[in-house]
């Protein structure tokens, strides 16, 4: 089963097995087709799903958030991993909270928040043996997701994955067809209709969370959530959401933003937020946090785009991507001096960039399959002939560099590095994740 999390996302592409029978004005293509049938779950089913759990094993990470002493790793569409890392060079796994549809996060103080498909979670992380929702805010995250109303189901129904079905499905077209049509059934079930799509694919002993009720987290460059001061961000797939947090176990939604298409990633720097799209870096300013007020836009060619930013300078990285259509492969470095005319100074070429993080002169950057990079960016202008180091045996997805100890997710693990010296750069720890990974050379 592959999740997905919109009915329109991508879908890997497998293979289309094209045979053609002779050059002939009236030839025709013979098409194989992977048949996928939704899976929806009730919104009963998922708001009762929710709990606590010993350690699992990490899977499939997405996101990291950094709060404390404790790290937390999302396992993509199935919860959060607690990580006790007051000992980097031993971090120890002390549960798991399961909750479907989760993705995003951040937090502030005692209070964790958490996306659970549609709803926005609170949740108490005061005591490791007591973790509880002390408020849900129901559908406030709908862009991403489709619902229908089904009677044998008992109601409102969401779509939350598709289940391969069969792989022997065939059609044939004229050849001068650019795409061939889908292949729909009906869902006597749901009312709905299922599409085959061409050629897709197949605890600790310590129990007491100790942090300043007055503080948040870092997040890392891929994060869709950010918290500054008493208000929680949020970015969605065109908007940019405002939660109040200044009782930290009672979020209040906010302002609603409409910022556009593609929307990806969100990063707090200063009175300002820097919103990644597939477009282009928006700049917002948060002088008065209940109302973004939009300042201005650096645009670029389509491709996924996270960014950071060190003084005046702000680093993008474009990837290409199913998910962002583009085959563009770069580092930007961006003049943000005058916020409202950002420049671009210089771009480097790269492999396929992620995630990325700054601290001071040191620019880390995760090429996926293709391994973390770490420079010396004192002098933007030669950023590419200051490499320090380049881990090119592991997967890197994002990064948060904080007090000279580098954390880095990606689909083989978790590492963290010390980075007082960049000439002598030290691994800390690892938790690897022992299974294949797919895609990997």
């Amino acid at each position: 089963m592959k999740y997905l999390t919109s009915p329109n996302h991508h879908i890997f592409i497998l293979g289309i097995l094209l045979l053609f029978w002779g050059c002939t004005d009236n030839c025709e293509k013979q098409v194989t087709y992977t048949y996928f049938k939704p899976v929806y779950t009730t919104t009963e089913n998922l708001r009762s799903s929710f709990e606590f759990k010993q350690p699992v094993e990490i899977n499939y990470p997405g996101k990291i958030y950094l709060l404390g002493k404790y790290l937390f790793i999302n396992e993509i569409n199935e919860g959060i991993h607690i990580i006790n890392n007051s000992d980097n060079t031993n971090p120890v796994n002390v549960g798991f909270i399961n909750i479907p549809g989760n993705h995003d996060m951040a937090a502030k103080g005692n209070i964790l928040y958490a996306d659970s498909y549609i709803d926005l979670l609170a949740i108490d992380i005061s005591n490791l043996d007591d973790i509880k929702i002390v408020k849900r805010i129901e559908g406030v995250f709908n862009d991403h997701y489709y619902f229908v109303e089904d009677v044998n189901l008992g109601g409102e129904a969401i779509l939350v994955s598709y289940e391969e079905i069969d792989t022997t499905l065939m059609d044939r077209s004229e050849c001068d067809m650019a795409f061939p049509p889908f292949w729909m059934a009906d869902d006597a079930t749901l009312g709905t209709m299922d599409r085959a799509y061409p050629g897709a694919i197949n605890m600790s002993s310590e129990t007491n969370f100790q942090t300043s009720v007055a503080s948040a987290g870092i997040g890392g460059s891929m994060a869709r959530f950010a918290i500054v001061n008493q208000k929680l961000y949020t970015v969605g797939t065109y908007y940019l959401q405002v939660f109040d947090v200044s009782n930290i176990a009672d979020p209040v939604k906010g302002a609603y933003i409409d910022i556009g298409w593609g929307i990806e990633t969100i990063f707090p720097y200063k009175s300002n937020l820097f919103i990644g799209a597939q477009n282009g870096m928006h700049i917002y300013d948060i002088t008065a946090p209940e109302s973004p007020e939009y300042i201005s836009t650096f645009a670029h060619v389509t491709s996924c785009d996270p960014v950071v930013v060190r003084d005046t300078i702000a680093f993008v990285t474009l990837r290409s991507g199913t998910e962002c259509q583009g085959f563009t492969n770069q580092l930007d470095v961006i003049d943000i001096k005058n916020l409202y005319n950002p420049k671009l100074i210089k771009s480097y070429p790269m492999k396929n960039p992620h995630g990325l993080g700054v601290d001071q002169n040191a620019l880390f950057i995760c090429e996926g399959d293709f391994g973390l990079k770490i420079f010396n960016a004192e002098d933007i202008f030669t950023i590419d002939q200051h490499l320090i180091e380049y881990y090119e045996n592991v997967h890197a997805y994002d990064v948060i560099p904080f007090n000279d100890v580098l954390i880095m997710i990606g689909a083989d693990g978790l590492y963290q590095y010390n980075y007082t010296d960049l000439n002598n750069i030290q691994l800390l720890s690892n938790i690897p994740i022992i299974r294949e990974i797919r895609g990997r050379k």
